[in-house]
């Protein structure tokens, strides 16, 4: 589809209208003229508007798409297995106008001036207002999202994501140490399957199932499968949760998920972006998957896994 913009001065009247030339997506992004083209003749990823004389022209959503190309890429996908999961249904439509987006966009300013204490105000806020599962779906995972997408090549976005991983892994593990003290009876076991030591999907895995009355143990440090083994045999867990936001290995997928899968004798759940990467492997291996933290928590309980355990009389 091309813009009847035949002249020069019809080129920039579009661009006067807030249409992108390709080299400011190239600036705003980070991805260079060359590869976006390509993109484009061979994949299809990229769909800009052409003007009569073959002028490229991007929108807003054009450089959302772009910046959403780049999280699958940097999760390990093949930019020819991009096409299909971009095309997957949304986890979650959420109106722009609302009062979860005017929230959102606050915790998205307090994150970028690192300001801890204005993040946690507004936090603590929703906090008293919501439960865990609404807070999850309308502000937690949308904000993960918008910030994955910000980070992408962005001056300042190692400091932030530092900074607010450390916030979120504080804030949702002492409510979770609080409710692992009130509670008795097997855990569930999470455990990271990557090497990023502060998952935030594992973390509002965990604090969901907390939320929900089932005691967790969580492993948030990648360790090897032997030893993943060894845990559960001793903690002996109702069901075992393993996070990926990164793509695995074949080994892995192949050899050492197996193994697990045969000795381990609990249920086994397998949960993150990873579980739409490898879905026809996770397929094959008849492992229950969810490509989020709130789909895993509904996959549990209609299991019956995550039934109230017994209070802790200590």
């Amino acid at each position: 589809m091309s813009i009847p913009l035949e002249e020069a001065d019809g080129y920039q009247q579009a661009l006067a209208q807030g249409w992108l030339p390709i080299r400011e997506v190239a600036r705003l992004t980070g991805v260079n003229p060359v590869t976006l083209r390509a993109w484009e003749r061979r994949y299809g990823l990229i769909v800009p508007q052409r003007t009569g004389k073959g002028h490229r022209l991007y929108d807003a959503g054009h450089v959302q798409r772009v910046q959403t190309i780049l999280t699958w890429l940097n999760r390990g996908v093949a930019v020819s297995q991009v096409k299909t999961l971009l095309e997957a249904p949304p986890v979650a439509l959420n109106d722009e106008h609302n009062p979860w987006s005017e929230l959102r966009g606050e915790l998205l300013d307090a994150i970028g001036l690192c300001a801890e204490r204005s993040l946690d105000d507004r936090f603590n806020h929703a906090m008293a207002l919501y439960p865990p599962p609404t807070l999850c779906a309308q502000l937690l995972m949308p904000l993960l999202t918008a910030l994955e997408q910000r980070w992408q090549g962005q001056l300042g976005a190692r400091l932030e994501q530092v900074l607010f991983h450390g916030w979120l892994r504080s804030k949702l593990g002492l409510r979770i140490y609080h409710n692992n003290r009130q509670l008795g009876g097997a855990p569930l076991l999470l455990a990271n399957l990557g090497e990023q030591p502060v998952e935030p999907g594992l973390w509002l895995c965990a604090w969901l199932a907390s939320s929900a009355d089932c005691p967790v143990e969580l492993l948030e440090w990648q360790v090897p499968t032997t030893e993943l083994q060894l845990a559960i045999e001793r903690l002996r867990p109702r069901a075992l949760l393993l996070y990926a936001s990164q793509a695995q290995d074949s080994q892995f997928l192949q050899r050492q998920l197996p193994r697990l899968l045969q000795q381990s004798g609990c249920p086994v759940i397998f949960v993150g972006p990873a579980a739409s990467i490898h879905a026809s492997d996770l397929q094959r291996l008849a492992i229950a998957s969810a490509a989020d933290p709130l789909q895993a928590i509904a996959q549990l309980k209609a299991a019956g896994l995550l039934a109230a355990s017994e209070v802790n009389p200590s």
